[in-house]
């Protein structure tokens, strides 16, 4: 985990960030200017979580990213100039997402997430990929859970979006209206006798929980009797995710539009094989899942880019919890 220098809020940065200043305090404000994020993945979502961290203000952001810029990323990425095509998706990036706040340092990184040590993770706060294979996912996981760092994940394919977080051991406060008894005599039947919450009244509880690693929430066992039960309020887009992540990984890529007749047809066999070792039945995904999970859709982005990047910021203007 990185430890934090106290960060001093200029006039200037007070009067950019004033409206946040408002929101959630100074000190929260000081804490997110001396946060640093690495960013793994720059296409469409990338982009929009860069674009909302940056403008919150961090310290520092480091885009990662060993890939070249194809037509396709033309589609959803709004960072990446035109006539960027072959560049390093990155570098493309930069000089748009340096612009959209000149207080925050932006870096670029082209090397391959794989080869990075375990040391080059513990600079940053919070990690977030995108992009990336499961193999890739579970062992940066892994990596960030055991120094301390704050681990995020997400990725979007056509209508459908995921996000993922392991915060470790993690302490929060949350904010909840009190609880009072309705004084017997003054109201009749069972009802009096109840609880009621007092809408006027809240009280903080500080609570405590463990998040579960990213291995162990693909990895479940479908054969448990807990398992058949939590089933009926598991979302189809959760086998969707495996059905992609073993297409990411079969194929080096995502499906793409220009291959929609083989991809699709690749899809539903993947569909098949991967929910039968699972333990589950294919007709959780129909058939018509893969016409709805090709290509990046910006509208989707924007909406699952503000969802990841807002909970990077909860996490960094929450005070560090010791002991």
């Amino acid at each position: 985990m990185v430890e934090k220098e106290e960060a001093v809020i200029s006039e200037e940065e007070a009067a950019q960030y004033d409206r946040q200043i408002r929101l959630w305090g100074l000190e929260a404000q000081k804490r997110l200017r001396a946060s640093r994020v690495l960013l793994v993945g720059m296409r469409g979502l990338g982009a929009e979580v860069a674009k909302n961290l940056i403008l919150a203000g961090v310290k520092g952001l480091t885009m990662l990213d060993h890939q070249q810029v194809s037509q396709e990323d033309t589609r959803a990425q709004f960072l990446i100039p035109v006539g960027s095509v072959n560049q390093n998706r990155a570098e493309a990036s930069l000089a748009r997402a340096q612009n959209l706040n000149p207080m925050v340092e932006v870096r670029v990184d082209t090397q391959d997430i794989i080869d990075k040590d375990d040391a080059f993770f513990t600079q940053f706060d919070a990690v977030c990929l995108t992009c990336c294979s499961r193999d890739v996912l579970v062992k940066v996981d892994h990596i960030c859970h055991k120094h301390g760092i704050k681990f995020f994940a997400g990725d979007v394919f056509g209508y459908h979006g995921y996000t993922f977080a392991n915060l470790g051991d993690h302490e929060f406060v949350e904010e909840k209206m009190k609880v009072s008894k309705v004084s017997q005599g003054l109201e009749d039947g069972p009802e009096a006798k109840k609880a009621k919450l007092d809408s006027t009244e809240t009280t903080m509880v500080k609570k405590r929980v463990m998040f579960c690693s990213l291995r162990e929430a693909l990895e479940l066992d479908w054969s448990s009797e807990q398992a058949k039960t939590t089933l009926k309020r598991t979302p189809a887009d959760y086998f969707l995710f495996q059905v992609l992540l073993k297409f990411r990984t079969d194929k080096g890529r995502d499906p793409l539009p220009v291959a929609y007749g083989e991809d699709s047809e690749l899809l539903l066999q993947i569909r098949d094989k991967e929910m039968e070792l699972m333990g589950v039945s294919p007709d959780l995904l129909p058939d018509d899942f893969a016409s709805f999970c090709f290509s990046e859709m910006a509208p989707v982005c924007a909406v699952v880019g503000g969802v990841l990047a807002q909970e990077i910021v909860k996490l960094l203007l929450a005070p560090v919890q010791h002991g």
